[in-house]
């Protein structure tokens, strides 16, 4: 990822700290231009010819080397008179020049090497099928919707696993899209003859892709483009910044809705706290920058003052800037401080909500919060005041009604005293009970234990991400197959 670090002054504390790496890549995808380059291919077989048309389809001229070429490569040859020429013969050394790419289909490791030798001396980018270790570059499963390609590669691990992650986009992306793609090409250079400033020419965009995501299957008009210049005029003069408050979900980046994923990639900065898993970050435009502001326990950490002073400043820089938040931002995010901050400074902003972790937990464990049969009332409560310790101000007899599903958010450090509290207030140390830690993410972890003994349960486990704690009796309603396997994760904790 970027790292576009200049200094941001902020009072009283250190500058936050700052993601610096992107995330570790097998391959580097890139879209190679061939129209009107020379494009070598040696084989006869069908494998040889699928690639000679894949490469034809790219615009390249080909010259394929087969002594003996398959009726494939045969039938390519006859429908492709002006863009592929056969040569019945083996290649050499020579025919490499002047080509841009080179693709061989190899009969055995030893001719594999020859080929790629004979390539990369001549300086040009091979691929062997089906051999990556002779390879620069491999072929990834396509989606064409031309000019719009997708190109999916697991670097040769798993081909199957590509195919079917194209299939899921193919459902996703209709082929009628493509019109969509070809109005883009054909808008652009129109777009930015209009002069615009980066935040209308990203406005006009926006309201582009919305268009063709609601309406994919007719064709693009003229009028279309007028009117969505005509949406943006007002943002031609001077770019005015904006914060979204961004919901993050409880951990799985499936569970971001489409509002969250489209302000994300189109933020110039990203601020993120501690409990946002990294796969989520990553969704962000690749461009834009990150800056980690999460509260770290006894560690240094980012102020409440900070963060408002920082959105502040880079909003009235004219910067798109989402504050990425764990859960729901208005679920104990900390987000009505935040907004009180961008208000009184006149700062446009918006809030997206997101998956919060009492309704990711209890969708992992298989529970409805309001069983009918179990609880009139779902109350959520922070058991983490401004000092560590636990509210004074909570409402105790609430807490303990049997007849209600309470959400415990921040409270594992307070867990001991929150419990006995709650028994000496009459609730039955037998309720149920259950800690969720990582909800939604693959390294969720589960401890049910009855609400009288599901402090010691929780000490012995020692959970170091974030938790949430659910009590009441609904909790009877957890299927038997997940509470047999929540039973074995609490006893190998302890």
């Amino acid at each position: 990822m970027t790292d576009r670090s200049r200094p941001i002054p902020i009072a009283r504390r250190p500058e936050p700290a700052r993601a610096t790496r992107m995330a570790e890549l097998a391959t580097l995808p890139v879209f190679f231009k061939l129209g009107g380059k020379r494009a070598l291919v040696a084989g006869g077989t069908d494998a040889a010819g699928w690639k000679a048309e894949l490469l034809a389809a790219a615009g390249a001229k080909i010259d394929v080397y087969a002594p003996a070429p398959g009726a494939a490569l045969e039938t390519l040859v006859r429908e492709s008179v002006e863009a592929v020429t056969l040569h019945r013969r083996p290649w050499t050394k020579d025919d490499f020049h002047g080509a841009a790419i080179a693709v061989g289909d190899c009969a055995d490791a030893a001719e594999a090497d020859a080929f790629s030798r004979a390539a990369r001396a001549a300086g040009v980018p091979v691929n062997i099928v089906d051999r990556q270790a002779f390879s620069d570059f491999q072929f990834g499963s396509i989606v064409n919707r031309s000019p719009l390609v997708v190109g999916i590669s697991t670097d040769g691990a798993a081909p199957v696993f590509a195919q079917a992650v194209r299939a899921r986009i193919e459902t996703i992306l209709p082929v009628s899209f493509r019109r969509w793609a070809e109005a883009a090409r054909a808008w652009r250079p129109i777009v930015q003859s209009m002069r615009l400033g980066f935040r209308a020419r990203r406005s006009f965009w926006e309201r582009f892709t919305r268009l063709a995501l609601a309406t994919p299957d007719r064709t693009p008009e003229e009028s279309d483009r007028e009117e969505l210049v005509a949406a943006i005029s007002k943002d031609t003069g001077a770019e005015v910044g904006s914060v979204a408050l961004v919901g993050a979900g409880p951990g799985d980046p499936e569970l971001l809705t489409l509002k969250a994923v489209r302000v994300l990639q189109s933020a110039d900065v990203v601020l993120y706290d501690d409990l946002v898993s990294p796969h989520i970050v990553e969704m962000a435009r690749r461009e834009a920058e990150r800056i980690t502001v999460g509260k770290r326990g006894h560690k240094p950490s980012c102020t409440q003052e900070q963060i408002s002073g920082l959105l502040i400043e880079l909003a009235r820089a004219g910067k798109r800037v989402v504050r990425l938040k764990g859960g729901d931002p208005m679920i104990f995010g900390r987000a009505g401080e935040e907004i009180a901050a961008l208000q009184a400074a006149a700062v446009p902003f918006e809030v997206i909500a997101g998956v919060t972790a009492a309704t990711g937990a209890a969708a992992s464990i298989g529970v409805s919060l309001t069983h009918r049969d179990h609880a009139r009332r779902l109350q959520f409560v922070t058991a983490h005041a401004r000092g560590g310790q636990l509210p004074g101000d909570l409402d105790w007899r609430a807490l303990a009604d049997p007849a209600a599903t309470t959400v415990i958010y921040m409270g594992v450090k307070t867990l001991p005293a929150l419990t006995e509290r709650l028994l000496r207030q009459g609730l039955a140390a037998a309720t149920p009970a259950v800690l969720v830690e990582r909800a939604t993410q693959p390294d969720e972890r589960v401890i049910v234990a009855p609400v009288g003994e599901l402090a010691a349960a929780v000490t012995a486990s020692r959970p170091t991400g974030p938790c949430i704690v659910i009590v009441g009796e609904a909790l009877r309603e957890i299927p038997a197959a997940f509470a047999r396997k929540a039973a074995a994760v609490s006893h190998a904790a302890e």
